[in-house]
């Protein structure tokens, strides 16, 4: 490992306030996000907390000191300057033996499940776009920005923002893990999005925690805020197991064969038995899977060639990955996060792929992504 370039799949910024939201321009200016400061700092829109969760989004490096010191709640100073700017960023990859980054949203995570004005979503992710793609430019090798792209009503709106991010150089695109109440990515109506995505060439990803408000069950009612609890925490890869159901079951990956998808941080041991139950519906529940594949093909020949798996540290998984398709898995540290393997992604790749021959490792660790994000 000490001699290869090592890509992380999943990595984040946490976004700092005014650099990006002012950006904004137009009727939707006055309700950028703002952040509010108290016991806690959080990021506010239309005067309602998004629930960015500082303290967690801002921990790197302390599971390994004081694990007992990660709290959810935290400040704006917590976070660490590679973590908003380009220098320190790649100071920070050096340290940690990572080559080039695949970088998402951290506060923008939240704003997907938390924003319900669509309108006022899609300007402020073009805000974040034009600032990460800014951000990017400073090191266009190791610096590969994903932009957040929202579908809701406006389907050839997140056709116009795609293209355009394309443009701007940026590496992918994110869509919400699972799209509005009542709604579902089989749904005839996505069809020109993954046709514009598959010409792009821009890989879609499908990350934890990105629901469109109102598709979580809240306790209280529609109107209670989304909190994290254990129970969700450990079932946090129900949605895209429902999101990607409904995208191979409907054709879509047969349809658009370029077009790929790839998920993050729902880790991998689940997706044997899932990728079993996929053919499984699919050879004996013919009523519920009407669509029919062309050649005799089954649902997992399209896991293994749309589909990629982003993960942190599943052995499990790991230990699965002929089941899976080890070319379709790719490492990430998720840094800055609380959860992130920063500073010692060396050491912990070591120990998760101890028995994995070494032209896997290279597959898992550099080759897969790179052959996804075009990286050289």
């Amino acid at each position: 490992m000490a001699s290869q370039k090592i890509i992380s799949s999943d990595s984040h910024i946490v976004e700092p306030p005014g650099l990006w939201t002012q950006r904004m321009v137009g009727k939707y200016s006055d309700r950028a996000p703002s952040l509010v400061k108290g016991k806690a700092d959080d990021f506010y829109v239309d005067g309602k907390p998004v629930g960015a969760t500082l303290g967690g989004l801002t921990a790197a490096g302390l599971r390994f000191e004081k694990p007992e010191d990660i709290k959810l709640e935290g400040k704006i100073t917590g976070v660490m300057p590679g973590a908003y700017e380009p220098s320190p960023r790649l100071k920070d990859m050096d340290q940690d033996g990572i080559y080039s980054d695949l970088i998402y949203p951290s506060v923008g995570l939240h704003m997907f499940s938390a924003v319900e004005d669509s309108d006022l979503v899609r300007s402020i992710f073009a805000a974040y776009n034009d600032w990460l793609a800014d951000f990017c430019s400073a090191n266009p090798d190791r610096l590969k920005g994903i932009a957040m792209i929202l579908i809701d009503d406006d389907i050839n709106g997140g056709i116009r923002e795609l293209q355009r991010v394309a443009k701007k150089g940026l590496g992918g695109a994110m869509i919400s893990v699972f799209p509005r109440p009542g709604e579902s990515y089989d749904q005839p109506r996505y069809e020109p999005f993954w046709a514009a995505a598959e010409e792009t060439g821009l890989p879609i990803s499908l990350h934890v925690g990105t629901n469109r408000p109102g598709s979580l069950p809240t306790p209280g009612g529609k109107d209670t805020k989304i909190t994290p609890s254990g129970a969700t925490r450990a079932n946090n890869e129900h949605w895209v197991r429902m999101t990607l159901c409904h995208i191979i079951f409907s054709g879509v990956c047969e349809r658009y064969p370029n077009l790929m998808f790839i998920q993050l941080e729902h880790e991998l041991a689940w997706l044997p038995f899932f990728m079993g139950r996929l053919d499984y519906v699919y050879r004996e529940r013919k009523q519920l899977t009407p669509y029919r594949f062309k050649a005799g093909a089954v649902p997992t020949d399209f896991m293994r060639r749309n589909i990629y798996h982003s993960f942190q540290e599943d052995g499990l998984g790991v230990r699965d990955r002929d089941i899976i398709g080890v070319d379709n898995l790719c490492w990430g540290s998720d840094y800055p996060h609380a959860e992130s393997t920063f500073p010692r992604s060396k050491e912990i790749l070591e120990e998760i792929l101890a028995d994995v021959p070494d032209d896997e490792r290279v597959k898992i660790t550099a080759s897969n992504a790179a052959r996804l994000y075009r990286i050289q």
